[in-house]
């Protein structure tokens, strides 16, 4: 009984996960319109990932997309 409780509450959330996505990409974007002060090589990367991420998530691999998305983040430090 409980199984079938959780298990639309845990597809809920994965649902609410795989659309983070564009949220994900939206706030990349914000922060490279700021020109933060990265290398050439940093940038480059984090142009790299977030472009990946896109792919990712277009392609219905939102696990993989918000991989790319979180190192992209991390390098871009938001």
């Amino acid at each position: 009984m409980k199984k079938l409780l959780i298990a639309p509450l845990v597809l809920a959330a994965s649902a609410a996960f795989a659309h983070n996505c564009p949220n994900e990409m939206k706030a990349i974007d914000a922060k490279l319109a700021t020109m933060p002060a990265l290398t050439a090589a940093d940038m480059s990367k984090v142009q790299s990932l977030r472009a990946e991420g896109e792919r990712f998530h277009k392609a219905g691999k939102h696990d993989d997309s918000m991989k790319a998305l979180g190192e992209a983040k991390k390098l871009l430090k938001i």
